[in-house]
């Protein structure tokens, strides 16, 4: 009964052209969640993924070491902050190398990513676009909330990497599609 209900709020959020999800669940469970860019944003998404029930564990400075196998997808939330990079103690270009090293082993591995933008239009700026570029291309799948791409670079990026991309109009309304990816 949750799968047809699930089936039919997906429907008609795809009837409504809110978003575009992939046609089927593709992700397995469980799931790594971390920053990159050190945004808060990162403890939205733990709540959204708590809510959906989706089995994960985070840490928003894993290393490419760090990934071991046990987690099946890796799921980058994306922003950029000057506060959470100094709280970290790293610099945005150790972030990125980080960022770089993590997708490679992930890739390795055979995991799955979806990059997640739940920052909107004020979590955007030359900071973020940088996690951004990287980011979503290498995904498998991305999600971001829709004000963040007024000026379509999420819609360029998953449109040259061939990917699904999800636009949603608030934060709250990421756990949905995310939770659908899922098997």
């Amino acid at each position: 009964m949750q799968r047809v209900v699930l089936f039919l709020l997906l429907s008609s959020l795809v009837l409504a052209g809110s978003w575009a999800q992939p046609t089927t669940a593709f992700a397995d469970k469980p799931a790594l969640l971390t920053s990159i860019g050190q945004s808060a944003d990162l403890e939205m998404v733990k709540v959204l993924l708590t809510r959906a029930r989706v089995a994960f564990n985070h840490d928003p400075l894993v290393l490419a070491a760090g990934l071991t196998g046990d987690a099946k997808t890796l799921v980058l939330v994306v922003g950029g902050s000057s506060k959470g990079l100094g709280a970290a103690g790293i610099s945005a270009d150790a972030e990125m190398e980080r960022a770089r090293a993590l997708i490679k082993r992930a890739r390795e591995l055979g995991m799955k990513i979806i990059t997640v933008h739940v920052g909107g239009e004020a979590r955007r700026g030359t900071l973020s676009d940088v996690f951004i570029e990287l980011c979503v291309p290498i995904a498998d799948y991305a999600l971001v909330v829709a004000d963040a791409d007024k000026d379509g670079l999420f819609t360029r990026l998953a449109a040259g990497a061939k990917i699904a991309l999800t636009k949603v109009d608030k934060i709250s309304a990421v756990g949905a599609p995310l939770a659908a990816a899922f098997k």
